[in-house]
């Protein structure tokens, strides 16, 4: 395997793996065999040389003393976090024998991985993992926490996971960023909106909460959480009334326009202000700069698909350019996401055939129900990538499930996490700097390959050793856990389904590092689109065959009114999910947990800002610091970032957020919350 690891000195080409949109080309600086400083790779087009302060930071996080080095096993009660250390082979010995003692009493359904993308790389996110628990027969996890809604919501209008090439919206007059805190989740997007702003171009921001995007704006537009898409129906109904849309292209390149003029005219300014919390006269002035301005382009943010009605939020913002022709203009157009366009063969690589029967399929953003109430009950976690104890809705009914003394968790991972604490064994996870794996953006278009830059710390091991060793303890003995990272590589580039990857092969990556798709292979977007109609679907049969509207359509959130603020516990600029969130550098960057509350809404409970207050619903509480002010409009609470659950703290929001289900794709719903707030 080719490797830079063992060069103890020098400056070596690396990817990054967090889970963001960016995936920046990196230069690993190192000195007697660590890394000393990572910087940003100034000869890929999108990086320029510039990181964010969480990856600026690495080293400190990779060389933590907290690390784990070496296997644990639980000696005291689970969550008191007291193990003792052991080999490898005695931990995947008793992983083995667990896990046949249950299949013979139970059946491998007993048995299920949870798992996310805390390591972006596609080998150690979905590669021999997924090969190992098809073989095994396991049940199914339904990987939704975080964009299933918007995806689905997307598809249904333009067929799959396409958009603008982000490199050419430097040529774009007006940027939207409509629930999207770039400047702290998509720096690089900030970057070419800057160099188009000198050139001109404006920048609106619509959000619950004016962040650092929000403040970094021309114009920011504050919205009452999960009304985003009676706007963008009011939106419409301006432009088709000011004959602002683009009458040809919609002619030719989209279904449905005509049910949608007649359909938007119910939701007219007054009523959609009322709604949302947005004048009316900003409602026009919106609309107005949207259909006169070219190129204009729209940022669709993670945030507001994490309502009940998130998927139709996506499904809605993405018929907007089709309104405007802006597909058709350099600069124009939309991103939700690009992953479409790199695309490798997933069949190949998870080979789904080892499954010899289907098995019951578990969302895993219902885990804490799926602990405690199931019937036939899982006995068996496997826990990697991910640190549900922080990440997952209904926090206290997820820490019920994993306190069960009849079930047998396993955690791979980088640090004792909260999640690790509840484990009975603890493997210890290699970083992705340790790792040779292959990463795709789901935002820009190229494709990285990653050499291994350091050796292992401590007795590491990778997700994809991990599986092979569990693989030939049960006593696997198919070629698809034999096969080595450069042959499962080769295996997901070889996709003559998606012809944008021909000429990304290993050899090509080997010496290149990365590699920028190749657009041309197919008809220009969005010529022909893999919808059933081959065109941008204003309106959605398919979505009416499932019982869904076909056109864009507004519905409320359902969350019970028994709890007066809405509240959106929303990331920070520091953390990434839960990653960081246990590392004292990045900690000490983002200060403390704070709820940002209107004044008004202070004043009424007799809050000061830097005051501790308790915010609570039927489901739990947590105690944060007040931020008071007029960065979030009455009747809003919004929180930033998943902070370490301490003990002694009680900073866990997810204790307060439900676990139903999206409106489509089986989709997280954290931002449909209501609370109350009160002065401790």
């Amino acid at each position: 395997m080719a490797s830079y690891a063992t060069q103890k000195d020098g400056i070596f080409p690396s990817v990054c793996s967090l889970d963001c949109p960016d995936t920046c080309g990196l230069l690993v600086h190192k000195q007697d065999g660590k890394i000393v400083k990572i910087t940003g790779d100034p000869a890929h087009p999108v990086t320029q040389g510039a990181i964010c302060n969480k990856v600026r930071n690495m080293p400190a996080r990779l060389y933590d003393p907290k690390r784990l080095k070496y296997p644990l096993k639980r000696v005291g009660t689970k969550g008191e976090g007291k193990f003792e250390r052991i080999t490898w082979d005695e931990a995947i010995a008793t992983i083995a024998e667990k896990w046949k003692e249950l299949i013979a009493q139970h059946g491998a359904e007993s048995i299920m991985p949870y798992s996310f993308y805390g390591n972006m790389g596609i080998l150690n996110v979905e590669g021999m993992d997924r090969r190992f628990f098809n073989r095994l027969g396991a049940s199914q996890l339904e990987r939704t926490i975080c964009n299933s809604a918007g995806a689905a919501g997307y598809m249904y209008t333009m067929g799959g996971s396409y958009g603008t090439d982000p490199e050419e919206t430097i040529d774009t007059k007006l940027f939207i960023f409509w629930g999207c805190n770039a400047v702290s989740t998509n720096m690089h997007q900030v970057t070419l909106a800057e160099k188009a702003r000198k050139n001109g171009a404006k920048v609106v921001v619509i959000d619950v909460h004016k962040n650092q995007t929000g403040r970094w704006a021309d114009w920011f537009i504050p919205i009452l959480p999960g009304t985003d898409t009676a706007l963008a129906l009011g939106l419409m109904h301006i432009l088709f009334a000011e004959e602002l849309v683009d009458e040809t292209f919609l002619a030719e390149y989209t279904v449905g326009y005509e049910e949608l003029r007649e359909h938007v005219k119910q939701y007219n300014p007054a009523a959609v202000s009322a709604i949302t919390g947005v004048s009316v006269d900003d409602i026009y002035e919106l609309a107005r700069m949207y259909g006169r301005t070219s190129p204009s382009f729209i940022r669709i943010g993670n945030g507001p698909q994490h309502h009940d009605n998130g998927g139709m939020f996506v499904r809605t913002i993405a018929c907007l350019p089709a309104l405007t022709g802006q597909w058709h203009v350099r600069g124009g157009g939309a991103i939700k996401g690009n992953s479409g366009y790199a695309s490798v063969n997933f069949q190949a690589l998870q080979r789904p055939d080892l499954l010899k029967e289907k098995t019951r399929s578990i969302s895993m953003n219902q885990i804490g129900e799926a602990l405690t109430e199931l019937d036939p009950p899982l006995y068996s976690l496997f826990v990697y990538n991910s640190n549900p104890l922080v990440v997952a809705p209904n926090g206290n009914k997820v820490r019920e499930g994993f306190a069960r003394e009849d079930l047998f968790t396993v955690v791979h991972d980088l640090f004792l996490t909260e999640t690790a604490r509840y484990a009975d064994i603890v493997l210890p996870a290699t970083s992705s700097y340790e790792n040779l794996d292959l990463f795709t953006s789901y935002w820009h278009y190229f494709v990285h390959l990653h050499l291994p830059v350091i050796e292992r710390y401590g007795e590491s091991k990778s997700n994809v050793e991990v599986f092979r060793l569990l693989a030939e303890a049960m006593g696997f003995t198919e070629q698809a856990f034999k096969d080595t990272e450069e042959e499962m590589i080769r295996q997901m580039l070889d996709h003559p389904a998606n012809p944008y990857l021909d000429g990304i092969t290993y050899e090509a990556l080997l010496e290149r590092h990365f590699i920028k798709i190749d657009r041309s292979k197919k008809p220009k977007f969005p010529g022909k689109l893999p919808t059933p109609s081959g065109k941008i679907e204003l309106y959605s049969k398919r979505m009416e065959k499932k019982g869904l509207p076909p056109l864009p359509t507004y519905e409320p959130i359902k969350e019970d009114e028994k709890y007066p603020l809405l509240f959106v516990s929303a990331p920070n600029h520091n953390f990434l999910n839960s990653t960081f969130s246990n590392n004292a550098r990045h900690v000490a960057m983002e200060k403390t947990p704070r709820l940002h509350i209107h004044t008004d809404e202070a004043r009424k409970r007799g809050i000061e800002d830097g005051a501790k207050i308790r915010v609570y619903n039927d489901r739990g509480e947590c105690v944060l610091t007040a931020s008071v002010g007029e960065n979030v409009l009455p009747g809003v609470a919004v929180s930033q970032g998943l902070w370490a659950d301490e003990p002694g703290t009680k900073q866990l929001v997810n204790a307060l957020t439900p676990s139903r289900l999206s409106d489509m794709g089986r989709g997280a719903t954290f931002f449909s919350t209501r609370v109350e707030v009160e002065k401790l």
